[in-house]
C-alpha cells in the first residue's frame, strides 16, 4: 500500500459525502463501572434511545456495547475530597495510574506539576485522553499528553473511560484505551462551589472555586455555558512529617546478611541502632571540604581538621519537597445555537493558567564535576570541570595552603547563591467550530469542525551555577596594589568577573554569588490544528435488523519547538541540559464503522451484532508507511440480563516529535553501577570487565580499602531517535455482563484484556543497558553498542548513561477487571448502593534483544515499575432525601521493590544455606531477610457525605465534606537513597500517597 492510495480513499469519502470526525456527540449515559447495565432489547413497540458514547461514532443504546467502558459522575467526583481530576482518576478506577502529578515529578525537568494518567500501566504516551470526544492540544515536549488540571473541575459532566486498544476510532496514542472527558451540556442557571482542605497531620492546604452558568437564549435556539476553577494547592514540605527528619541511606550487608543504615560510624546492622543514629549526608557542605576532606569548615569550630561526612556533612533531604505547591486558573465557554431544524453551530473555547514552583537544595560541585559546554557557533559539545584552586590564590588559608601539593581540592555547597527554584508557568489555548445536523430526513447525523490549540511554557530554573564563570572566579590573584583581589585572567574581568571566596560560611560575597549565578530559561512551544467530518446513519436493513455505519476523514499537524538561551548553554550551567529542537507531523486519516445485527429475536438468543471499523492513516514521518488500525467485536445476549463480549483490535501509535528528533536532554534516573564493590580480586558479574576500564582500577588502587564505590548522580539524558518506525498492538478483550432479573439492582461485569506491543518504542532501563555492556557475550569495548551510551570521568565514576529510544521486540499487559454493582431501596429509609471495582494483572513484561538473545524484564508487582497485581476499589453509600452518605475503600496488593533484588537476595540465601550444610563456620547462622523489598497491602478509607437544603426559594444551598484516608495509613516506610531500588522522599512514596495521610475536607455549593 501507498500513500496514493490513502489520497484515493480520502477523495472516494468525501465525494461520497460520508464525512467522520473523530468524536462522539455526548450525551448523558447512566453511570457504572464497565457498562454493567445490560437491559433486554426493544422486542415490541417502545423504542431504545440511540445516543453517542466513548468508543464509536454510531449512534446505540447504552446497553449494546461490545467495547468495556467504566464511567464517573460529577457526584463521584465530588465524593473525592481531591481538586485534580487525575488524581480523583487514580484514586478511583483501579486500572488507571499516576503519569505525573505533584507528589513524584520533583525530579523531573519538563513536567513538574503535570497531572497526567496512565491506563494498564502501559506508558502516559499509550493512553489517549479526549475532551468531549475530540484531541487536544498537547502539555509536555516529553509526550503527546494532556495534563488534566487545564479543564476547569465544574465543566466536567462526567468520564468515560474504554479499555483495550482504539486506534481505529481514535487513532495513534490509542492503544492502552481512552479517557473521554466529557463537559456540561444543557445544565442551566449559576452555582458556585468552595471546598477546603488540609491534612489533619499538617500541610498540604487546598481551596478551590469553581463557577458554573448556564443559559438557553434566543427563544431556545441557543444555549451558552461558562465554567471557571481556580485551585490552588499548598504543597507540603518534609518540615511537616516527623518521619521525613530522619535520614535514611539503606544497605544490605552481603557478608554479615544483616540490614544496614549508614552512621556516624559508617554502615552499622540495624538491629544495633536506633532511626536517630541512620545518617545520609555529603561533603558538599556550606563551608567547604578541602583537601580530600582532611579539613573542612565547621559552623561553630570554623577550619578544622578531620571530617566526617555522617557527622559533619550537608543533609539536603529537608529542601525536597513531598508536594509540589501549585496553582490554576481554567476557564471555558461552551455555546450551540440552531442555524436552522437540521443545522446547529457550536463553539468550543478553553484556557488555562497553570503555575508550580518546586525549590531544592542549593547547587552542590566539586573541583571535578563535569558539566556540559557548548558552543554557540558550532553547537559542538564538550565537558568543562570547575577545576582545583592554585595555593596562590589570596582567599586560600594558610593552614591549608600549607599541606597543599600544586593545587588544592575542593567540595562545597553554594548557599549563598540561594536554593535552587524550578518555576513552570503554562498557558494553554484549546478551541474549535463546527457545525453539526441531520440529512435525508432526519436519518443520518453529520458533524464538520476545525479545531486549534496551543501550550506554551516559560520554565526559570533560579540559582543555578556557571562552571565557566566559576572557574574564572575561582583563579584569583592580588592586583598590582598588593591588596585588592581580583580575577586573574584579563578577559573574565573586561566581562565582569568576581573574584570569590569558597572558604568558610557565608564567605562569598553577594556580588559574587551574582557573577556565578546562572539563570536558565527554557520556553516550549505547542500547537495543533485539526480538521473532520462525519456523516453516520443506516445503510441498509438485513433479516435481523438495520446495519448502521459511520464515515470520514481528519487531518491533523501538531508542531513544537524547544528553545534555551544558546549563550547561557555556553557558559556550562549546572541544570539539566535541554538543547534546542523543533519539529512537526502532519497526518491525514480516513476511517469508517459499522454496525451489523448477525441475529434478532432467534430461538434461545435475543441478538448478536458484529461490530467492525477501520482506519487508514498518513503520516509525514519517513520511516512509516502507510498505517491501518482496525477493530472487531461481537456482542451477544442470549437472554435477557446476560451478555457476552468479544473485541480483537489491530491499534498503533506513531512515534512523537520528542522521539524522533530530540537530541540528549537532561533527566536523573536510579541506577546502581554494575562495577560497585570491584578489587582486584572480585569475581561479581561484569567485574572482569570493569577492571578494564583504567579509571575504575585507579579507583580501586585510590581507596583505603581496595574497593571502587559508586558514587554516580544518576544523570541519565534521554535522547530521540530519527530510524524509529510506528508500534503495533495486538489487543483482545472478552467479557461477560450479568444484570439478572431474579436479583433486581444487581450489576455485574467480568473482561480479561490481553494486550501485546510490538515494536515497542520505550528506553532500556539503565540496569540493562551496564548488564548489556560488562556481563554479556559481547566483551567490553568500542564494539559494544551498549558501552557507547555509558560515560565515566578520570576517576571511574558514571557522569552519564544515555537513554535512548529504541523500537523495542515486545510489550505485553494482560489482565482482567471485574465490577460490580447494587442498588437495594430501604423502603422509608432511602436507599442503598454498593459498588467495587478490581484490576487484577496476569502479566506486564517488556521483550528486547540484547547481546545474548532475547531479553525479558517482568514489571508485575514491582514498586519500582509502580506495577501493583491487585488494585480495588469499594464503596457503600446510604441516601435517604437529600442526606447522602459514603464509606469508600482503596485497596493495593504485595509488591516487592524490585525483582533484580528478589534475585540477588535468593541466590545469596542459597549460598549461605549452602555453607551452613557444609559446616562453614563463616555460614550466618541467622540471615536476616532484606528490609524494603518486600511490602505488603496497602488500604485505606473514606468517609463523606453531602447534604442539599430545601431553601423553599429561587436558589439551594449543598453542604458536603468528608475524611480521606481516616485512620491516617501513611504507606511502608521507603528509604530515600541506598540498596533500594525505589527511592522514596521523606521515607515516604508517591504509590501510597506520599506523605500527606488523614485529610479533611469540606464545601458549600449554591445553584441560583
Amino acid at each position: 500500500m501507498n500513500k496514493q492510495k490513502l489520497t484515493l480513499a480520502i477523495q472516494a469519502a468525501i465525494l461520497s459525502g460520508t464525512c467522520v470526525m473523530a468524536s462522539a456527540q455526548e450525551v448523558e449515559v447512566q453511570s457504572t463501572a464497565n457498562t454493567v447495565q445490560e437491559a433486554p432489547l426493544a422486542t415490541d413497540n417502545k423504542q431504545v434511545e440511540k445516543i453517542a458514547v466513548t468508543g464509536t461514532r454510531i449512534k446505540r443504546d447504552s446497553f449494546s456495547l461490545a467495547t468495556p467502558m467504566m464511567s464517573m459522575d460529577s457526584e463521584e467526583l465530588e465524593d473525592s475530597g481531591l481538586g485534580e481530576l487525575a488524581d480523583i482518576l487514580v484514586d478511583q478506577i483501579p486500572s488507571i495510574s499516576a503519569g505525573s502529578s505533584n507528589t513524584n515529578s520533583q525530579s523531573s525537568v519538563q513536567n513538574t506539576g503535570l497531572s497526567t494518567i496512565d491506563l494498564r500501566d502501559l506508558g502516559t504516551d499509550r493512553t489517549l485522553t479526549l475532551i468531549d470526544g475530540r484531541r487536544a492540544v498537547s502539555n509536555s515536549y516529553s509526550g503527546n499528553y494532556i495534563s488534566l488540571s487545564t479543564i476547569p473541575s465544574s465543566m466536567v459532566d462526567r468520564v468515560e473511560i474504554i479499555s483495550g486498544g482504539a486506534s481505529a476510532i481514535y487513532g495513534s496514542d490509542a492503544i492502552a484505551g481512552v479517557v473521554n472527558i466529557i463537559t456540561e451540556s444543557g445544565k442551566t442557571g449559576f452555582d458556585i462551589d468552595f471546598r477546603g482542605g488540609q491534612s489533619v497531620e499538617g500541610g498540604a492546604r487546598e481551596f478551590t472555586i469553581d463557577t458554573g452558568y448556564g443559559a438557553d437564549f434566543a427563544n431556545d435556539r441557543g444555549y451558552l455555558y461558562f465554567a471557571a476553577s481556580w485551585d490552588r494547592e499548598f504543597g507540603l514540605d518534609p518540615s511537616e512529617r516527623d518521619r521525613a527528619r530522619y535520614e535514611s541511606s539503606y544497605d544490605y550487608n552481603t557478608s554479615k546478611l544483616c540490614n544496614e543504615m549508614n552512621t556516624v560510624d559508617g554502615d552499622q546492622c540495624m538491629r544495633d541502632i536506633t532511626p536517630d543514629d541512620w545518617r545520609e549526608r555529603s561533603d558538599n557542605t556550606p563551608g567547604g571540604t578541602f583537601e580530600g576532606n582532611d579539613w573542612f569548615y565547621h559552623p561553630e569550630n570554623g577550619l578544622t581538621e578531620g571530617f566526617v561526612e555522617e557527622r559533619d556533612g550537608f543533609n539536603a533531604e529537608p529542601y525536597d519537597l513531598l508536594k509540589i505547591p501549585n496553582d490554576k486558573l481554567a476557564v471555558a465557554l461552551k455555546l450551540d445555537y440552531d442555524l436552522t431544524d437540521d443545522i446547529t453551530a457550536k463553539m468550543h473555547l478553553q484556557y488555562s493558567d497553570n503555575h508550580s514552583v518546586n525549590t531544592k537544595a542549593p547547587e552542590g560541585q566539586d573541583y571535578n564535576d563535569d558539566e556540559l559546554l557548548v558552543d554557540p557557533v558550532t553547537g559542538e559539545s564538550s565537558l568543562i570541570i570547575p577545576g582545583s584552586i592554585s595555593p596562590d590564590n589570596p582567599y586560600v588559608p594558610d593552614a591549608i595552603r600549607e599541606t597543599a601539593g600544586s593545587s588544592v581540592s575542593w567540595d562545597r555547597s553554594f548557599n549563598e547563591v540561594g536554593d535552587i527554584v524550578n518555576d513552570n508557568q503554562r498557558k494553554t489555548l484549546r478551541t474549535y467550530f463546527g457545525l453539526q445536523g441531520t440529512a435525508f430526513d432526519g436519518e443520518w447525523d453529520w458533524d464538520l469542525s476545525v479545531g486549534y490549540g496551543k501550550f506554551k511554557q516559560e520554565q526559570r530554573r533560579s540559582n543555578e551555577i556557571s562552571i565557566v564563570k566559576l572557574r574564572n572566579a575561582l583563579n584569583a590573584e592580588y592586583a598590582d596594589d598588593g591588596e585588592t583581589i581580583q580575577c586573574a585572567d584579563q578577559s573574565a574581568r573586561d566581562d565582569g568577573c568576581v573574584p570569590i571566596n569558597i572558604f568558610g560560611y557565608n564567605s562569598i560575597t553577594p556580588e559574587a554569588a551574582d557573577y556565578i549565578r546562572a539563570n536558565p530559561i527554557i520556553d516550549t512551544d505547542i500547537s495543533q490544528f485539526t480538521l473532520g467530518g462525519y456523516m453516520a446513519g443506516d445503510l441498509f436493513s438485513v433479516p435481523a435488523g438495520v446495519v448502521t455505519s459511520a464515515f470520514g476523514f481528519e487531518y491533523r499537524k501538531d508542531e513544537q519547538e524547544v528553545h534555551v538561551d544558546s549563550a547561557l548553554r555556553a557558559l556550562a550551567i549546572t541544570f539539566n541540559d535541554v538543547p534546542n529542537f523543533k519539529g512537526d507531523v502532519t497526518v491525514k486519516e480516513a476511517f469508517a464503522e459499522a454496525s451489523v445485527p448477525l441475529l434478532s429475536n432467534a430461538e434461545g438468543q435475543q441478538s448478536l451484532t458484529l461490530d467492525l471499523s477501520l482506519r487508514l492513516a498518513d503520516y509525514s514521518q519517513k520511516n512509516i508507511d502507510l498505517m491501518a488500525s482496525y477493530r472487531a467485536g461481537l456482542l451477544w445476549q442470549p437472554i435477557d440480563g446476560y451478555a457476552l463480549r468479544a473485541n480483537y483490535a489491530r491499534a498503533q501509535r506513531a512515534p512523537n516529535i520528542t522521539e524522533l528528533i530530540s537530541p540528549p536532554r537532561g533527566d536523573y534516573d536510579s541506577f546502581t553501577d554494575i562495577c560497585d564493590g570491584v578489587t582486584l580480586t572480585s569475581d561479581d558479574p561484569g567485574h572482569d570487565a570493569c577492571r578494564q576500564d583504567p579509571a575504575i582500577l585507579a579507583g580501586i588502587a585510590a581507596s583505603e580499602d581496595g574497593v571502587f564505590i559508586d558514587e554516580n548522580t544518576g544523570y541519565s539524558p534521554n535522547a530521540g531517535n530519527e530510524d524509529l518506525v510506528e508500534e503495533t498492538a495486538d489487543t483482545y478483550t472478552l467479557g461477560i455482563t450479568m444484570s439478572p432479573e431474579q436479583l433486581e439492582g444487581l450489576q455485574l461485569a467480568i473482561d480479561y484484556y490481553d494486550i501485546t506491543i510490538e515494536d515497542a518504542i520505550t528506553q532500556i532501563p539503565n540496569a540493562d543497558i551496564l548488564r548489556e555492556c560488562y556481563d554479556s557475550t559481547v566483551a567490553y569495548g568500542a564494539d559494544n553498542s551498549f558501552c557507547g551510551d555509558i560515560t565515566r570521568d578520570s576517576e571511574g565514576q558514571i557522569t552519564q548513561i544515555i537513554q535512548r529510544q529504541f523500537n523495542l521486540n515486545e510489550e505485553t499487559a494482560r489482565g482482567y477487571d471485574l465490577s460490580i454493582a447494587y442498588k437495594y431501596d430501604v423502603e422509608e429509609w432511602g436507599s442503598l448502593t454498593f459498588k467495587a471495582d478490581m484490576n487484577h494483572v496476569i502479566e506486564r513484561s517488556t521483550s528486547f534483544v540484547g547481546n545474548d538473545g532475547l531479553e525479558t524484564n517482568d514489571y508485575n508487582g514491582e514498586l519500582s515499575s509502580g506495577v501493583f497485581t491487585d488494585r480495588a476499589t469499594a464503596s457503600i453509600a446510604w441516601r435517604y432525601d437529600n442526606l447522602r452518605i459514603r464509606w469508600r475503600t482503596r485497596y493495593k496488593g504485595s509488591v516487592v521493590d524490585d525483582f533484580d533484588r528478589v534475585e540477588d537476595w535468593e541466590e545469596l540465601k542459597a549460598e549461605n544455606q549452602a555453607l551452613l550444610d557444609a559446616g562453614d563456620p563463616d555460614a550466618i547462622s541467622n540471615p536476616e531477610t532484606p528490609y524494603y523489598l518486600y511490602y505488603g497491602s496497602y488500604i485505606t478509607h473514606d468517609l463523606s457525605f453531602s447534604y442539599r437544603m430545601d431553601t423553599q426559594q429561587k436558589w439551594d444551598l449543598k453542604f458536603y465534606g468528608g475524611v480521606r484516608n481516616l485512620f491516617n495509613n501513611l504507606g511502608p516506610w521507603v528509604p530515600n537513597t541506598g540498596d533500594n531500588t525505589e527511592s522514596g522522599r521523606g521515607n515516604f512514596n508517591s504509590a501510597y500517597g506520599g506523605g500527606v495521610g488523614r485529610f479533611a475536607y469540606a464545601g458549600a455549593e449554591i445553584r441560583f
